[in-house]
């Protein structure tokens, strides 16, 4: 018989268990896009109809809908392999922390779309999200002064920084700007909101683990 050690997190998890319960969320919401697309296009895209629709009384319920609509499969690949990993990363501080990051990102995304998005124009897909939790991650490491969280936001940054940047600036390219924009401002303010302080090293714990 032998044993290992392994570190237990916050929430009595193994980082081994949280990583495996990370990745089966993302995998699953990500999967929960392409039926709900699949589901729009054999109903004839009658589900487009539920996404922001900007000053308009009966589009604000869409604000909870839209992120999870998309025109088209096109576009929702075209989230989802950066929801998959910027989720992922997210959530292994935490599931329901994640959660209630996605749900602040996704409440204040879409009440900004709400105001500022032109009229007579209907906003879907994932991409608020996306750029939200982009920007949660950024800035995250720094406001927590955690290395480790330093040092993920600056890959993070480096690696996908100019094209998120691009995709805040004003086009006609039909391409939500308002919604890339104000996703990433709430997820700097929800990364604000949720810092945790500086971890110490005492804070450590240690379990062990027979096999």
């Amino acid at each position: 018989m032998s044993t290992t050690m392994g570190t237990t997190t916050e929430d009595g998890w193994t980082r081994g268990e949280r990583a495996k319960a990370a990745a089966k969320l993302m995998l699953g919401w990500v999967a929960l896009l392409w039926v709900i697309e699949a589901i729009d296009f054999a109903t004839g895209h009658a589900l487009d109809a539920y996404g922001i629709t900007p000053r308009d009384p009966d589009g604000f319920s869409g604000i909870l809908t839209a992120p999870f609509l998309h025109f088209g499969f096109a576009h929702v690949a075209a989230n989802s392999i950066a929801l998959l990993i910027f989720g992922f990363v997210a959530a292994l501080s935490g599931i329901r922390r994640f959660l209630a990051v996605s749900a602040l990102i996704i409440v204040a995304d879409g009440i900004g779309i709400w105001l500022i998005a032109p009229p007579n124009t209907m906003t879907a897909g994932a991409s608020g999200l996306v750029f939200g939790l982009f920007g949660y991650l950024v800035v995250r490491g720094f406001v927590e002064r955690r290395p480790l969280g330093i040092a993920v936001g600056v890959v993070i940054a480096a690696i996908w920084g100019g094209s998120f940047f691009l995709g805040v600036l004003p086009n006609d390219s039909g391409v939500s700007w308002q919604g890339h924009l104000c996703g990433l401002v709430a997820g700097v303010v929800t990364a604000l909101y949720f810092r945790r302080p500086a971890a110490r090293p005492s804070a450590i714990a240690w379990t062990t683990w027979k096999t």
